[in-house]
């Protein structure tokens, strides 16, 4: 199944969390965060203007990006968990 965001939402790809911290202890599943970086895997249209154009989305597929805790709505398809959120949401792109 594939899923295609709407309007200026976009698709993201929760990053695995880390296993171990900086100092090597191994973290069990309950201690770890859930990771605020992910990757995108589908971008909407865009956003829709009030002059009734759609501004271009400034993210793209693949694009590493960082979002805050409580951003968008988690899906789950095929097995796999995903976030959609509006682009907005979305913090920083990682380089």
């Amino acid at each position: 199944m594939n899923l295609r965001p709407l309007g200026d939402r976009v698709l993201v790809k929760r990053l695995e969390a880390e296993e171990r911290t900086k100092g090597g202890i191994i973290l069990p599943d309950t201690a770890k965060e859930k990771p605020k970086e992910g990757r995108i895997m589908a971008v909407g249209t865009g956003k829709l203007l009030e002059n009734g154009k759609r501004q271009k989305p400034q993210l793209k597929v693949n694009d590493r990006v960082i979002f805050s805790s409580y951003a968008g709505t988690e899906v789950k398809v095929d097995g796999e968990e995903y976030l959609i959120m509006r682009e907005e949401d979305i913090q920083a792109v990682v380089e």
